[in-house]
């Protein structure tokens, strides 16, 4: 790729994603590739930060902007900066929105000043709390009315809009971001998964209202309507899925991980042509030092106090024990069970933890972010409780140019998840990477991943959530690893389209489209 092609010499390309950077190594890799490939690239993440973070990786600037600076936002810039395309409905001009994404419209009854006795009820609820008359839990069901109740009323009053009522929060991003792409001028904006695409296709309005013609990329990460709701409300789900309806059509082109999702994309926002599949696969050149990236990307498990925990500081970092047998301390017969990824109950390492019982002298090494979450520290307990402790392994944050030479020393990788629609259709990163590292999978039976297991010989399936089924697959594949790892040899082994250098090409191609002059 050549860094003086006239496409793109001098365009600005502005990627917008809503978390802290470290740890979305998708988002990493098409910041860093599309500035290789010779754009000028500014990766703007909004988080919950103390203060803005400045990087670079690579050629590419990375700049993480404070959420919390969207309390401070002056409210006489709500109409200018928040009034959107197709909704109508102006943002919440001086509301208190905080950074939670609950301000004054979404507290006990959001909106519903307006309808009778549902504030009451709301009221109710928050005063039982408050003076510890109510469980938890009887708490959630309690307001699961009322909540359910404010969303057949905003939807009635503004369809899609309804989101500003019910999920205002999203202005936060809008408040933080918003500024600072106008500032930046860009030539074509890359909005990462779904919170960001209502920001991006706000910014593109306001370019071309001054005759500035922006273009826009809407990188869909996920299938909202099979996701996990990520806040327990009723809300959360129907607000969502309006806000990206809203702003889906604004996208001159979209992006997604898997050829299902894109047709699940074509269908539900009838787009004019099929997204373009990027899959979520490993760098597979030499990795090169930047000194310039954050000291943070390891640094999130140093003193974690989880049982059986290993800071990464511990024995001088990832250069001095740099693969994941040597970081468990454990000696090449010894069976190694890895798992790489983010730690939730839908994951299934539970079902792995249950099964260790049955599988004497193998060992598990889990691989996360931050290994001081509650789900962690459960996971360590329940392997205490199963006796199997002292083989559960946890590992923090490997820089994901690092993950794949750091896992091949392990025996099997692990994909233990459990049956939701987001995970019966793509192949997720963590396949790719052990795939790269040569590692034999054994996969729950998620219906891509297991097809394509079940295709290529690579791996074992076993049925999700079944502890007993999954020992059987582990015992099956660590009796002849070499049979599986004879997958990824020869003229048919699929790892050389699983690489992120072949699916750069393809979003390079796709930004030289959108911004090559047509006459």
């Amino acid at each position: 790729m050549r860094r003086d092609d006239t496409t793109r010499l001098g365009r600005r390309v502005v990627m917008l994603v809503d978390n802290a950077v470290e740890g979305d190594s998708r988002v990493q890799k098409t910041a860093r590739s599309a500035a290789d490939a010779g754009w000028d690239v500014t990766l703007i993440g909004c988080a919950h930060v103390d203060a803005e973070r400045r990087w670079r990786l690579g050629d590419a600037e990375v700049r993480v902007l404070p959420l919390a600076a969207a309390r401070a936002a002056p409210p006489a810039t709500a109409p200018a900066v928040f009034s959107g395309p197709g909704g109508g409905v102006p943002g919440p001009e001086g509301a208190d929105v905080s950074a939670s994404g609950r301000g004054a419209d979404s507290r006990d009854g959001s909106g519903l000043r307006g309808i009778s006795g549902l504030r009451g009820v709301s009221g109710l609820r928050a005063r039982l709390v408050a003076r510890g008359g109510l469980p938890l839990r009887a708490a959630r069901l309690a307001r699961r009315p009322v909540e359910h109740a404010q969303v057949r009323y905003w939807r009635a009053r503004l369809r899609d809009g309804a989101w500003r009522r019910l999920e205002p929060g999203l202005w936060n991003y809008e408040r933080v971001a918003g500024p600072v792409v106008d500032e930046l001028r860009p030539d074509l904006i890359h909005a990462h998964d779904f919170r960001m695409l209502g920001v991006a296709a706000r910014a593109v309005e306001r370019a071309r209202a001054t005759g500035r013609e922006v273009k826009l990329v809407w990188d869909a990460h996920e299938w909202l309507p099979g996701a996990r709701p990520r806040r327990d409300n009723a809300r959360w789900l129907p607000a969502h899925l309006g806000y990206v309806r809203e702003y889906a059509g604004h996208a001159d082109a979209v992006v997604t991980v898997s050829d299902t999702l894109a047709d699940l994309l074509v269908r539900d926002h009838a787009l004019p042509e099929r997204p373009t599949v990027i899959l979520n696969a490993p760098v597979t050149a030499a990795a090169e030092p930047t000194a310039s990236e954050p000291a943070a990307l390891g640094a999130v498990a140093r003193g974690s106090a989880v049982p059986g925990a290993v800071a990464l500081d511990q024995g001088g970092g990832p250069e001095s024990d740099p693969d994941v047998r040597k970081r468990c301390g454990l000696p090449p017969d010894t069976p190694l069970l890895v798992y790489s990824g983010a730690m939730a109950v839908q994951r299934g390492v539970d079902t792995v933890v249950e099964a260790l019982p049955l599988l004497p002298g193998v060992h598990l090494a889990l691989v996360v972010v931050d290994p001081d979450t509650a789900y962690v520290r459960q996971v360590v307990a329940r392997a205490a409780r199963h006796q199997v402790a002292d083989r559960v392994h946890v590992l923090p944050y490997v820089p994901h140019r690092q993950l794949v030479a750091f896992l091949a020393t392990a025996d099997i990788g692990l994909i233990p998840l459990h049956h939701w629609p987001n995970h019966e259709i793509a192949l997720i990163t963590k396949f790719f990477e052990y795939a790269h590292a040569r590692l034999p999978i054994v996969v729950s039976d998620v219906r891509t991943m297991a097809e394509t297991v079940r295709a290529t010989g690579q791996g074992e399936v076993f049925r999700a959530r079944d502890a007993a089924d999954l020992a059987r697959a582990v015992r099956m594949v660590l009796a002849d690893p070499s049979r599986y790892r004879a997958a990824y040899e020869g003229e048919d082994s699929p790892l050389p389209g699983w690489t992120w250098e072949a699916q750069a090409e393809h979003l390079d191609a796709l930004y030289r489209r959108l911004l090559t002059p047509t006459p």
